[in-house]
């Protein structure tokens, strides 16, 4: 019976690095989505700054 909970003990542990392997992962994906959507935003904010008037004329319309 040892060897039986050997082979269980062993295929358990053998699970859980592939587990944190892909949390790892999902986080380093949503750190960079999280990036690429405040520099998305910062840009939009600048080009709203330096482009006079462009949400005015699209109000006259």
């Amino acid at each position: 019976m040892p060897r039986a909970q050997a082979l269980i003990v062993s295929v358990l542990l053998s699970i859980l690095p592939g587990c944190a392997v892909i949390t790892v992962a999902d986080a380093a994906v949503s750190v960079v989505a999280t990036g690429v959507k405040v520099t998305a935003k910062t840009i939009g904010a600048v080009a709203d700054a330096v482009i006079p008037g462009g949400d005015d004329e699209k109000k006259d319309e």
